[in-house]
């Protein structure tokens, strides 16, 4: 897994390999029975419709001011290429409102996925305090999770 330089407080940028096909990864991405083996609980709810809107829950965070409840829409998609969604706080005295792209890109057998995290406020101390969990909770929990469900895979 690598990192870009955080110079851009805005902004979270991952990826990682997985050696499994795109059409592999992409599945995993958009399976709601998938979804739901390594994403928050409510991914099952995940449709691939633009504008389709689904809730995520996970453990509040009340240092970053953020309330356990995701709102998620569907912004757009490319087949086996990429997935935007925005994620957004469900209490809106909380300021997390984010977009979450996901792109594919075929490497030798294998997929190099990469993962854009827009939209923190730098001049927000909860909304840097979020962008550290949330960092640490993609490279440390999500990217691994997703990793072992596609070894479970077919």
């Amino acid at each position: 897994m690598s990192t870009e330089p955080d110079d851009d407080l805005t902004t979270l940028r991952v990826d990682q390999f997985y050696p499994h096909p795109p059409a592999k990864v992409w599945r995993a991405l958009t399976d709601p029975e998938l979804l739901a083996r390594w994403q928050m609980p409510g991914a099952e709810g995940f449709r691939l419709e633009v504008g389709h809107r689904y809730r995520m829950t996970s453990v509040p965070r009340p240092n970053a001011r953020f309330s356990g409840v995701v709102d998620v829409r569907v912004l757009a998609y490319d087949i086996e290429r990429m997935l935007s969604l925005r994620w957004a706080d469900a209490d809106p005295a909380n300021p997390a409102d984010w977009t979450v792209t996901w792109t594919l890109e075929q490497e030798g057998r294998g997929t190099r996925l990469f993962l854009v995290h827009e939209g923190f406020d730098p001049d927000d101390p909860a909304q840097l305090m979020a962008r550290t969990i949330m960092g640490n909770g993609w490279r440390g929990h999500v990217l691994p999770a997703l990793g072992q469900a596609l070894e479970r895979l077919p």
